[in-house]
Protein backbone atom coordinates (compact mmCIF):
# COMPACT_ATOMS: atom_id res chain seq x y z
CA UNK A 1 0.00 0.00 0.00
CA UNK A 2 0.82 3.36 -0.99
CA UNK A 3 0.44 6.78 -0.41
CA UNK A 4 -0.57 9.16 -3.07
CA UNK A 5 -0.69 13.14 -3.33
CA UNK A 6 -2.28 14.72 -6.05
CA UNK A 7 -1.52 18.17 -6.33
CA UNK A 8 -3.02 20.69 -9.69
CA UNK A 9 -2.01 24.94 -8.33
CA UNK A 10 -2.32 27.18 -10.70
CA UNK A 11 0.12 30.50 -9.95
CA UNK A 12 0.11 34.42 -10.72
CA UNK A 13 3.78 34.23 -9.75
CA UNK A 14 6.40 32.17 -11.70
CA UNK A 15 8.87 32.35 -8.63
CA UNK A 16 6.00 30.93 -6.35
CA UNK A 17 5.24 28.15 -9.07
CA UNK A 18 8.98 26.84 -9.71
CA UNK A 19 9.40 27.44 -5.91
CA UNK A 20 6.57 24.38 -5.42
CA UNK A 21 8.17 22.36 -8.04
CA UNK A 22 12.03 23.22 -6.77
CA UNK A 23 10.26 21.28 -3.27
CA UNK A 24 8.72 18.61 -5.37
CA UNK A 25 12.22 17.88 -6.74
CA UNK A 26 14.12 17.78 -3.19
CA UNK A 27 11.31 15.45 -2.06
CA UNK A 28 11.26 13.33 -5.35
CA UNK A 29 13.90 11.09 -3.63
CA UNK A 30 11.61 9.57 -1.10
CA UNK A 31 8.42 9.03 -3.89
CA UNK A 32 8.24 5.57 -5.71
CA UNK A 33 6.44 4.38 -8.97
CA UNK A 34 4.55 1.48 -8.71
CA UNK A 35 4.46 -1.61 -11.20
CA UNK A 36 7.51 0.43 -12.99
CA UNK A 37 7.60 -1.26 -16.65
CA UNK A 38 5.13 -3.61 -16.28
CA UNK A 39 1.49 -2.84 -18.16
CA UNK A 40 -0.29 -1.25 -14.74
CA UNK A 41 2.46 0.81 -14.26
CA UNK A 42 1.85 4.66 -12.43
CA UNK A 43 5.10 6.22 -12.84
CA UNK A 44 5.21 9.37 -10.22
CA UNK A 45 5.43 12.68 -12.08
CA UNK A 46 5.51 16.54 -11.41
CA UNK A 47 4.87 18.54 -14.17
CA UNK A 48 5.88 22.68 -14.61
CA UNK A 49 3.80 24.03 -17.14
CA UNK A 50 2.89 27.26 -18.30
CA UNK A 51 -1.33 27.64 -18.58
CA UNK A 52 -2.65 29.50 -21.35
CA UNK A 53 -6.21 28.57 -20.30
CA UNK A 54 -7.24 32.12 -19.11
CA UNK A 55 -6.05 33.54 -22.73
CA UNK A 56 -7.83 30.77 -24.51
CA UNK A 57 -4.74 29.25 -25.43
CA UNK A 58 -3.72 25.01 -24.12
CA UNK A 59 -1.32 24.47 -21.74
CA UNK A 60 2.77 23.97 -22.63
CA UNK A 61 5.00 21.89 -20.75
CA UNK A 62 8.01 23.22 -19.32
CA UNK A 63 9.74 20.70 -17.65
CA UNK A 64 8.95 17.18 -16.64
CA UNK A 65 10.18 15.33 -13.20
CA UNK A 66 9.35 11.72 -13.21
CA UNK A 67 10.38 8.94 -10.84
CA UNK A 68 11.92 6.13 -11.77
CA UNK A 69 14.59 3.15 -9.78
CA UNK A 70 17.03 4.72 -12.43
CA UNK A 71 16.46 7.96 -10.74
CA UNK A 72 14.65 10.93 -11.03
CA UNK A 73 14.52 12.23 -15.06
Amino acid sequence: MNYRVRIDLSFASEFDARSLMDYAREVSGKAVSINEGLDSEEISFCDFELCGHDEGLPCTRLERLEVRKTGVR
